[in-house]
């Protein structure tokens, strides 16, 4: 049985990754794209998406357009990292594809409204769509099989030195998210740093000599380029696909089951992922958190389903 997923992102380098994963892999069951303001505004991550989705020949999939900005903070973007257009590097046509005309949280609701309960939803940018969906309708909480999801850290952040940026980004989102009952898994950055594309991972979709292969070692040339600058990583941490990846195969992210809280009001760590290791907050566990990846599964869950594209 395929794993019913839509996917809620904000590409972006590493969620274009998560895109041709989840579009080609045997055991997904892509049911949408929904686009979210995060890495860039809501304009170009659509954009984005659209490009990817065109150039891979992914056309039986809706792309949808969700919010522009967070529920409470100011916009907040990550030029430093993707670029100006957000998934700077390659040089990508522009997309022969549309948007669907319905908003990305209309559609979020009538696809679980109108499903088994056995959609999972798998976000790798802020969480505005879905706390957005939740809120406006309440029903669809309980029809929401499972929530996977790239964002957090047990440790240090990536956007602030307590935050991780796609929960710092809409940190109100985030709390409504992991106060929903729903089963979550959380890859974090423990994980995502873990998951990086090495020359040899940008050798084999180069040897392969396909246009979609091509495509993602120059997204993940220019990716590696900034982190080393940024972070001075010595090879870039592809985080967006390891969400999809723990649906596919949850045995490949080693994790803990624990109470995570969302830090809103801190001065200096607001958008904080507070993951209560030792259960000293008393609450019950409300996330299956990651800790470690099997990283050569996970890459050749990756470039094996890379290598099916044309």
């Amino acid at each position: 049985m395929k794993h019913k997923i839509i996917l809620d992102c904000d590409p972006g380098h590493d969620d274009a990754i998560a895109i041709l994963l989840a579009a080609h892999h045997p055991e997904i069951d892509l049911l949408a794209i929904t686009t979210v303001a995060g890495n860039q505004s809501l304009e170009k991550t659509t954009h984005n998406a659209l490009k990817i989705c065109s150039l891979a020949n992914i056309r039986n999939v809706p792309i949808a357009r969700g919010m522009d900005r967070p529920l409470v903070q100011p916009t907040r973007y990550a030029p430093d990292i993707h670029g100006e257009s957000g998934m700077d590097g390659p040089d990508i046509p522009e997309p022969d594809i549309e948007v669907v005309p319905q908003h990305a949280v209309d559609l979020l609701v009538d696809l679980l409204m109108s499903s088994d309960g056995d959609i999972t939803l798998v976000p790798t940018g802020p969480l505005t769509n879905i706390a957005t969906a939740m809120r406006r309708e309440p029903a669809v909480v309980p029809k929401i099989k499972a929530i996977s999801l790239m964002g957090g850290a047990i440790g240090v952040g990536n956007r602030m030195p307590a935050a991780e940026f796609n929960i710092w980004a809409d940190p109100e989102a985030a709390a409504i998210v992991f106060d929903c009952g729903r089963p979550i898994t959380m890859s974090p950055l423990e994980v995502t740093h873990q998951a990086q594309a090495t020359e040899a991972v940008i050798s084999r979709l180069r040897d392969a000599k396909r246009t979609v292969a091509n495509f993602a070692a120059d997204l993940l040339v220019f990716f590696g380029d900034t982190y080393r600058n940024v972070f001075g990583f010595p090879a870039p941490p592809v985080h967006d696909p390891c969400a999809v990846a723990a649906v596919i195969d949850p045995t490949i992210l080693h994790a803990h089951t624990m109470r995570v809280e969302i830090e809103t009001i801190g001065e200096w760590t607001t958008g904080r992922t507070v993951c209560d290791v030792y259960g000293m907050l008393g609450k019950p566990a409300n996330a299956r958190v990651g800790y470690a990846l099997d990283v050569t599964r996970f890459w050749e869950m990756v470039i094996s389903t890379i290598l099916t594209y044309e």
